[in-house]
């Protein structure tokens, strides 16, 4: 048993380091999943190994590698919800205001995300504005607004800089229709928690990375729906923080965030928002599902 799975955990830490190379490079959600799983995995594996050749604990190999097992799950539990707490009780805004972005860089210079730029104009999207909004430590979030030949689907494509210097890009579809409503349509794959505007139905498809395939999808949500849509007509700058203001009202109301009043000694977030965010976090990070709304 022992020789057979050292022969398995060489290639498979091999494997590990491999894939965590590559995602330092191309910033993937969905890689980083089994990346995940493969650690946590090899972790209890390497423990209960570990632990069969120098007899520490008389117990046998599954009970260990199980054991384990759990203790990384509470280990990272801990940690996701230290950093839930951190973030509640950060004086950073969870609805950052949006400003225009004039500096220049608001499309990064990599083969693969010119690739979609191309697209978007062979696909007759035509840029509208370019923003930006600070998200801490020095570091900005920017996103450049597209719109749809017709007027109908406003598209922001936003550009996450992560820790390794890489860049994820994530999509978000916006459509109004003639009843008021807003379809909205995004692949995030940060953890909300909170809620939406009770006209704003919004599907979050984190699995879908390819932008020709998410357009598709959002059509089809369109088509089924059978309303009747309406042009883009507001400044995206000006309707992108009138989102971010009622997003902070709404989560107010139904208990998400703390009344203001009360933030600067409890926090931004309740304890039940940090509940959601932390298991949306857990959902996002080994299963790709976000939260429905």
């Amino acid at each position: 048993m022992t020789e057979t799975l050292t022969l398995f955990l060489a290639p498979a830490a091999a494997l590990l380091l491999l894939l965590f190379y590559i995602n330092l490079r191309i910033a993937s959600p969905l890689l980083a999943i089994p990346i995940r799983w493969l650690r946590w995995v090899l972790f209890a594996l390497f423990m209960a190994e570990t632990n069969a050749r120098f007899d520490w604990i008389d117990r046998p190999f599954w009970v260990v590698a199980a054991t384990a097992f759990l203790v990384w799950f509470l280990a990272e539990s801990g940690f996701n919800w230290l950093r839930v707490s951190a973030i509640s009780l950060s004086p950073l805004p969870l609805f950052p205001k949006f400003t225009a972005n004039t500096s220049g860089d608001e499309w990064p210079v990599q083969e693969r995300l010119l690739r979609v730029r191309d697209w978007l104009r062979d696909n007759r999207f035509t840029p509208v504005q370019a923003l930006k909004a600070e998200v801490g430590g020095g570091i900005w979030l920017r996103v450049s607004v597209y719109q749809s030949a017709d007027h109908t689907m406003r598209l922001q494509v936003a550009f996450l800089p992560q820790d390794s210097g890489a860049i994820t890009v994530c999509y978000s579809l916006s459509t109004e229709t003639q009843s008021g409503r807003r379809y909205v349509t995004d692949n995030f794959f940060l953890p909300f928690g909170g809620f939406y505007p009770e006209n704003w139905f919004v599907d979050r498809s984190p699995w879908r990375r390819a932008l020709p395939k998410f357009v598709a999808y959002h059509l089809a949500r369109l088509a089924q729906s059978g309303e009747q849509l309406v042009p883009w007509e507001t400044d995206p700058l000006d309707d992108l923080n009138r989102q971010q203001q009622a997003m902070e009202q709404v989560n107010t109301e139904l208990g998400f965030l703390l009344p203001h009043a009360e933030r600067e000694e409890h926090g931004k977030i309740t304890p039940e928002g940090r509940f959601r965010i932390w298991k949306e976090a857990w959902l996002l990070d080994y299963l790709g599902i976000a939260g429905r709304y």
